[in-house]
């Protein structure tokens, strides 16, 4: 029977139990940190937002930001908050400076929401504003205010101090992972020359704004030295890789990480494809033009519209409201001035010119292999039984695109496990038959000439660019044995080699699964480690039941269900910056085995002295 709808059944939520009941809108996925786009990564970012807007309208030069444990604390000395809107300006939804452009004129946080959505969803919350020789302080506890401090007299620097801690019960057993965090603060040190951030207590400061973000994140040789061109509000960098096949873009808006691109992208590589053909006096393809660009860009924009509150994707059509698009902007000042440069550099035109056409000889030399696998996909996509696929794809507009997942199993036991354990609205699952094969120092002719990494590249979706990649997270889930370390090796030289800007953006993970289940009548616990499994058999008893999982196929699906839902344990695969990306391919990988033998001794020595 139905339930009566009638005027009792009508509620009005307020500010902080909306956010609470509906997280998923203000702040994207929740997750436990083990991603860089989970929600506890934009509760920070939505108080440094605040802070560097400060800095942009020409106050506070630094920004101190600690995180210890699970507490977070950003320190601006901006103007601070006027006194007796500090309150107001943390619970109240729609309140804010933001919606006056002749006080911020192109700033990120433009919906008076941010710091409201970090006080609901945070277990404590602290706000004070110091301004003109006066400070106010007010605490909250899951958007409650529970103190409200009198206005004293301060002799601290003019700003504002923010300190909280995200609630647990929405986030769980969350973490913040350093890297995660750093890259986040680097982004804004390089988008806002002359900007200190001091991350517990080390120094992030950049002199050279894209062109040193561009060099802190390239780690294979280049065709020539980065083009760096900084004009009114827009800015960019670029070179081609010589050993890289896929573009990559570091994209900003108003110091926003669009990293689903939109019109500023688009509007950048049709200006650039245009000034090439034209500079040089040929119809380049542009597949021939993009192959290997490492692109960084950043505009600012007045009053941005942005297709979500996360703001990874610029919907805007023009500059400011009634004024100049975009597209027209973007493309005049890229046109005059990289035309001009290549005009004064001969030597960097050559280059690029001869990596162009480097490009359009190995299109047109796999032109032939490229249509006999998209021909093989389109056979096995009408019966692919190497796909189980989801419902909803990171592609598509969907609030659940962030969740969408592509577990990638070795074998049919595995696949069959997790195939009836997932959910089917957002969790894939592709099987693996066996070893793939080793492609390192191998051409991209390779994938596709090999059935199984040819398939894998389909159903991703990222044969063209990562714009269009179809899952979120793209899960290895492999035996914790040596074989199913082997076949993890394999993939991520294959991602490393092919697709590195799937990795540097976040999407490849590890996933962790039980390696004991330790039970009695009455209680069953999945341990990941020995010092789980000890901790079990502390709470159960020695008479516990023990039973070691030598392979995800002996999981049931039952059980499977457990280690992939809600409590999913997952490891990033990141990239550290102190390691070069070529190096590690060669060492781990390449034909160098002795050296390699030599390193598992010394290692394996070390490892055995110090468990004596």
């Amino acid at each position: 029977m139905a339930e009566k709808y009638s005027e009792d059944t009508i509620r009005t939520l307020d500010w902080k139990e909306h956010i609470r009941l509906r997280p998923g809108m203000y702040i994207g996925k929740l997750g436990d940190g083990a991603s860089q786009d989970d929600g506890i990564y934009v509760l920070i970012k939505e108080v440094i937002d605040n802070a560097v807007d400060e800095f942009i309208m020409g106050f506070g030069k630094t920004i101190e930001v600690t995180i210890d444990d699970k507490q977070v604390c950003v320190r601006d000395y901006g103007r601070g908050i006027p006194l007796g809107k500090v309150i107001d300006c943390v619970s109240r939804i729609n309140t804010g400076a933001k919606y006056d452009s002749k006080v911020f004129k192109k700033t990120v946080g433009l919906n008076g929401v941010g710091t409201k959505a970090v006080n609901a969803l945070s277990n404590s919350f602290r706000i004070e504003s110091i301004r003109e020789g006066q400070a106010k302080a007010a605490e909250f506890e899951l958007g409650k205010l529970m103190k409200e401090y009198e206005v004293r007299e301060s002799p601290d620097r003019t700003g504002t101090v923010v300190t909280f801690t995200p609630d647990d019960t929405i986030f769980g057993k969350f973490r913040f992972i350093d890297e995660y965090i750093e890259q986040l603060l680097w982004n804004y040190v390089f988008l806002n020359r002359g900007l200190t951030i001091v991350f517990n207590g080390r120094r992030l400061y950049s002199k050279n704004g894209l062109l040193d973000l561009l060099n802190r994140n390239i780690d294979t040789p280049v065709c020539y030295p980065i083009i760096h061109i900084h004009e009114d509000e827009l800015e960019f960098a670029f070179t081609h890789s010589t050993s890289q096949y896929s573009e990559e873009y570091y994209s900003f808006v108003n110091g926003q990480h669009t990293t689903q691109g939109g019109t500023h992208q688009a509007a950048f590589r049709e200006a650039l494809n245009k000034t090439i053909r034209e500079f040089y006096k040929k119809d380049f393809d542009a597949n021939d033009i993009k192959t290997s660009i490492m692109v960084a860009m950043s505009i600012k924009v007045q009053e941005p519209v942005f297709e979500s509150q996360t703001k990874t994707k610029l919907g805007s059509q023009h500059m400011e409201p009634g004024g100049l698009t975009i597209r027209h902007y973007i493309g005049d000042i890229l046109k005059r001035r990289l035309d001009n440069y290549l005009h004064m550099h001969p030597e960097v035109a050559e280059a690029l010119l001869k990596k162009i056409l480097q490009s359009e000889k190995d299109r047109k030399d796999m032109a032939n292999i490229k249509k006999l696998a998209r021909e093989r996909v389109k056979k096995a996509s009408l019966h692919n039984k190497k796909l189980r696929d989801c419902r909803v794809h990171y592609n598509d507009n969907h609030p659940q695109r962030l969740d969408t997942t592509l577990f990638i199993t070795e074998g049919d036991s595995a696949s069959g496990s997790i195939t009836k354990a997932r959910d089917v609205n957002t969790q894939a699952v592709f099987s693996l038959k066996g070893k793939p094969l080793n492609s390192y120092g191998l051409t991209k002719k390779i994938v596709y000439e090999n059935e199984e990494f040819n398939l894998l590249q389909a159903a991703l979706n990222i044969e063209e660019s990562l714009e269009n990649l179809r899952y979120n997270n793209v899960v290895i889930a492999t035996d914790a044995d040596v074989d199913g370390m082997h076949i993890r090796l394999l993939l991520l030289t294959f991602f490393l080699q092919f697709f590195p800007d799937l990795v540097r953006n976040g999407h490849l993970y590890i996933l962790q699964t039980p390696l004991f289940r330790v039970r009695n009548k009455k209680s069953t616990h999945y341990c990941y480690s020995e010092q789980e499994k000890g901790a079990a058999l502390k709470l159960l008893g020695s008479a516990a039941e023990v039973t070691r999982f030598k392979g995800l196929g002996e999981i049931s699906p039952d059980e499977f269900s457990h280690f992939i839902g809600k409590n999913i344990r997952l490891d990033p695969v990141i990239l550290r910056k102190d390691l070069s990306l070529t190096e590690i391919l060669r060492f781990y990988m390449g034909k160098n085995s002795p050296e390699r033998q030599q390193f598992i001794i010394e290692n394996l020595r070390h490892e055995l002295d110090a468990v004596e």
